[in-house]
C-alpha cells in the first residue's frame, strides 16, 4: 500500500534527495527530532491519557462512544433475558434478533456514502461549511443519536407477553443505525480535529470504550432484574439522552473548544513552520548548512537554515 503519512513522505524524498545529491546535511523535519526511550515514555505513551484529561473534544467523544458501545454489549446480556424470558425463545433462536442490529447497520451504510458523496460536491463547490471539521462530520451523529435513544425506549417498553416479538426485535433498526453513525461521526471528527495527532485522540478514545465495554455488561443481570426490562431499558436511553447533546454541543463550541485546545494551536503552529511531524513536545533543532526539506503546501522545497 502506498505510504499516507505525509513526515514519512518528506522523511523518503529527504532520502531520495541525499541519493541524487550527496549532499549529507539534507533532512525531513522529522528526521530532526530527538527520540528515544525517554522521549518514547514521556510524550508519546503518555499524549492519549494527557488528551483525556485536557482535551474537551476527547474527553467528551470517549465518554460517548464508550456508553454506546458498553450498552451494545451489555445487550448480548439483555436480549436473552428479554427474548428467553419474555417470549420463550430457545437458545437457538435468542440470537436472531441481532439481526436487525447488522440491518440497520447496512442502512447506516446508505446514509454514510450520500453524505460523503454530498460532502465531496461541496467541496468541490467550494462550499465554506465543507472546510469547517465540525459540519463535515457531526451531523451524522445529530442522526444517529437521537436514533439511538429511541431505539432503547423502544425497546424496553416494547418488550411484554402482549406484544408480539417483532416489535421490540425492529427497535434493532434504529439502534444500528444511530450505532453506527454515532461511531463513524465522531471518530472522523477527532481525525480532522488532530490530525496528526489523531493516533494519540484514537489510542484514547478505544481504551475508554473497550474498558466500558468489558465492565458495564456485568451489571446487566443485576440491572435487569432489580429494575425490570422497561425501566432498565429506560435508565439506559435517558443515559443516551445525555449523551445525545455532544455532538450538537460540538457544532455550536467545537471551534472556540479547539481554538483553546494545546494541540489544536500545535497544529496550527506546525502548519506556519511547514512541521507536520508527530510528537508534540520534541523539540525540531537542525544543524548548520542544513537543508530542510518542508512540505506544507503539498509542494517540494528546500530551505537553508
Amino acid at each position: 500500500m502506498p505510504e499516507t503519512y505525509g513526515p514519512t513522505i518528506l522523511k523518503h524524498r529527504a532520502q531520495k534527495m541525499r541519493k541524487e545529491t550527496g549532499n549529507p546535511n539534507i533532512f525531513a523535519p522529522i528526521e530532526l527530532e530527538k527520540k528515544g526511550a525517554r522521549q518514547m515514555i514521556t510524550v508519546t505513551l503518555t499524549r492519549p491519557i494527557r488528551m483525556i484529561v485536557f482535551e474537551a473534544i476527547v474527553l467528551f467523544t470517549c465518554l460517548y462512544l464508550s456508553i454506546a458501545y458498553a450498552i451494545f454489549y451489555l445487550f448480548f446480556e439483555a436480549y436473552p433475558l428479554i427474548f428467553q424470558g419474555i417470549y420463550n425463545f430457545n437458545s437457538g433462536t435468542a440470537g436472531l434478533p441481532f439481526l436487525a442490529i447488522g440491518l440497520g447497520a447496512f442502512f447506516s451504510m446508505a446514509i454514510f456514502m450520500y453524505w460523503d458523496s454530498s460532502l465531496a460536491r461541496a467541496k468541490k463547490a467550494n462550499a465554506d461549511w465543507a472546510h469547517v471539521e465540525e459540519y463535515r462530520r457531526l451531523p451524522l451523529a445529530c442522526i444517529g443519536g437521537p436514533l439511538y435513544v429511541i431505539s432503547l425506549f423502544w425497546l424496553g417498553w416494547t418488550a411484554n407477553p402482549h406484544i408480539h416479538w417483532i416489535v421490540p426485535i425492529l427497535s434493532g433498526i434504529p439502534f444500528g443505525i444511530g450505532f453506527m453513525l454515532i461511531f463513524m461521526a465522531l471518530i472522523n471528527y477527532v481525525g480532522d480535529a488532530y490530525e496528526v495527532f489523531a493516533a494519540s485522540a484514537m489510542a484514547a478514545t478505544s481504551a475508554c470504550r473497550s474498558i466500558f465495554g468489558a465492565v458495564l455488561p456485568i451489571a446487566a443481570r443485576p440491572m435487569y432484574a432489580g429494575l425490570g426490562i422497561a425501566w432498565a431499558s429506560s435508565l439506559l436511553g435517558f443515559l443516551s439522552l445525555g449523551m445525545c447533546v455532544i455532538p450538537f454541543a460540538f457544532i455550536g463550541y467545537g471551534d472556540r473548544i479547539r481554538a483553546n485546545s494545546k494541540f489544536c494551536r500545535e497544529l496550527k503552529e506546525r502548519k506556519k513552520r511547514g512541521l507536520d511531524n508527530d510528537d508534540d513536545d520534541g523539540e525540531v533543532s537542525s544543524p548548520r548548512n542544513t537543508t530542510v526539506v518542508e512540505d506544507g503546501m503539498g509542494e517540494e522545497r528546500k530551505i537553508e537554515v
